[in-house]
């Protein structure tokens, strides 16, 4: 399994760190934290460029807000050093589940699990 997984490496992105970006991680990285999920982040040493390890499937819904703004230089502190304050009416950071089994599926949806309530549905039939 271990020459599957290193092929796949070499040739896609979207399984995690490419074979190429491993080997700059390891020479120019400087590791600065870690997110809830599990997505490790770094920066080089002059701090001109900064970028993610995804812990699984790459998906940028997947980074928790404190650091995408890091990420995309909105602010220069990383939460590990200025955690952002809180507010009481923030709901937890959840990522983007369209396209998955766990996408929101209205009333009257096909991939709805139960079966909706039809009583405001009448089927047309032809005369």
């Amino acid at each position: 399994m271990g020459i599957l997984n290193t092929l796949l490496r070499s040739v896609t992105w979207w399984n995690g760190q490419t074979l190429n970006t491993q080997l700059f991680t390891w020479r120019k990285g400087t590791k600065v934290g870690a997110d809830s999920e599990g997505n490790t982040f770094y920066k080089n040493a002059d701090d001109s460029k900064r970028w993610v390890i995804f812990n699984g499937e790459a998906e940028a819904s997947r980074i928790d807000p404190e650091w995408h703004g890091w990420l995309h230089r909105t602010w220069n502190e990383p939460p590990t050093d200025k955690p952002l304050k809180r507010k009481d009416w923030e709901k937890p950071h959840q990522p983007n589940l369209t396209g998955t089994a766990m996408a929101y599926a209205p009333a009257g949806s096909l991939r709805r699990v139960e079966p909706a309530d039809r009583s405001d549905y009448e089927a047309w039939t032809p005369e």
